[in-house]
């Protein structure tokens, strides 16, 4: 399972779900997750109250009043209620850490430039590192395995949690304050203490391989990527092969992915999905390229928005996926504010891909199983695949 950049430990750990999991109250009203980026924007309390479980809502929200009128924490309540709901993505986020999210999902956070995965054995494992970053800055490596945060085990732990454990509060722990990560590779293990910085997420690489194939990487789904990766099709000469790399791509935005998606297909249906049995779709828009030679890559690090993305391009006939399953995080999540000014997630219903198949807990089977991990060998493959879709 893959997490989105690693970030400071907040006051407490928390079973919060994070930018990779937010398939929110914006996704309702068809646009993307629940992050209420500005022109998508609509308030947690309008969105979520009305389409939360009603009972599993008021009995969080009344959790956060009783504690505030008793002079504690409004925010450890509703987390205590939220997991003894069994909601095993319903997440609780102080004001300071909505703001936090709000922005990362607008393409600037604060971190220290880490991604990670978690492995199948419960290792959580650097799978990489931003360049400028304060962890390359200190020497961490793609594959050191983290341990632990301010002395906090994270083994075992899912992905967003950690993230969410070392994320957090705006307010409560700005750019400049430290943070201890345990870390370890092969035989040596060893503390390294990071000062978070100020940085800006890249979700989109483009590269040309030698034989004209174009590799389009996309690591996030924030604000503005569908576009990006739309730019970046348009840009590549017509017949030629595209390869789009998803692997370790933590989701996001669901709007984004589906707007990914109208690059490569000439409208249609991306996905389905439910609100409390309300069945609802989302569709590509018109004018895609849906001849153009694609394989997509995937690995246990793709989730939410990208299996969404993913499932449609196969379901549909339009690209050869290629890799390893993809993590299995179909569920869509709701917003809204509690007593105190803090926001609940709750799941509310689940998305499937355009013939119906369910994702959550079982992820994509790609159509050609490579080792996702071995770069040369996974790109020498999907060249060899284009060139097959392209006679």
């Amino acid at each position: 399972m893959s997490g989105r950049d690693l970030f400071c430990q907040p006051r407490r750990a928390r079973h919060g779900a994070a930018l990779t999991l937010l398939f929110a109250s914006v996704l309702v009203a068809g646009a993307a997750t629940g992050s209420f980026p500005q022109g998508d924007r609509k308030s947690p309390s309008d969105t979520a109250r009305s389409s939360a479980p009603a009972g599993r809502h008021e009995e969080v929200a009344r959790a956060a009043a009783e504690a505030l009128a008793d002079g504690k924490s409004p925010v450890e309540a509703a987390e205590r209620a939220v997991s003894r709901s069994g909601d095993r993505w319903g997440a609780v986020y102080s004001q300071g850490e909505y703001e936090e999210l709000e922005e990362s999902l607008g393409g600037r956070y604060t971190g220290v430039g880490l991604s990670a995965r978690r492995e199948r054995d419960g290792r959580i494992e650097v799978t990489r590192v931003r360049s400028g970053s304060p962890a390359a800055d200190a020497g961490i490596r793609e594959g050191d395995r983290l341990r632990s945060v301010d002395g906090q085990r994270v083994d075992g732990r899912p992905v967003t949690e950690v993230v969410s454990i070392l994320r957090g509060d705006a307010e409560e722990e700005p750019a400049g304050t430290a943070v201890r990560l345990g870390l370890e590779r092969g035989t040596r293990a060893w503390t390294e203490t990071l000062r978070r910085a100020e940085l800006s997420t890249d979700p989109v690489t483009v590269r040309t391989l030698a034989d004209g194939v174009t590799v389009v990487k996309v690591v996030t789904f924030t604000k503005g990527v569908g576009d990006q990766v739309r730019d970046a099709v348009a840009r590549v000469p017509a017949g030629t092969g595209v390869v789009l790399d998803l692997r370790g791509n933590s989701g996001g935005l669901v709007a984004e992915a589906v707007t990914a998606a109208s690059a490569f297909l000439d409208g249609g249906l991306v996905a389905t999905y439910d609100v409390d049995g309300d069945q609802r779709a989302l569709h590509a828009e018109p004018g895609g390229d849906p001849t153009r030679p694609l394989v997509a890559l995937v690995d246990g690090g793709t989730m939410s928005a990208a299996e969404l993305l993913t499932g449609a391009l196969q379901d549909r006939g339009r690209a050869v996926v290629l890799g390893s399953r993809t993590f299995g995080k179909g569920s869509v999540q709701m917003p809204s504010r509690l007593p105190g000014g803090s926001v609940a997630e709750l799941t509310v219903g689940h998305y499937r891909t355009p013939l119906g198949r369910g994702v959550d807990g079982t992820g994509i089977t790609p159509d050609l199983e490579v080792d996702p991990t071995d770069d040369p060998a996974a790109l020498e493959r999907a060249r060899t695949v284009l060139s097959g879709l392209g006679r």
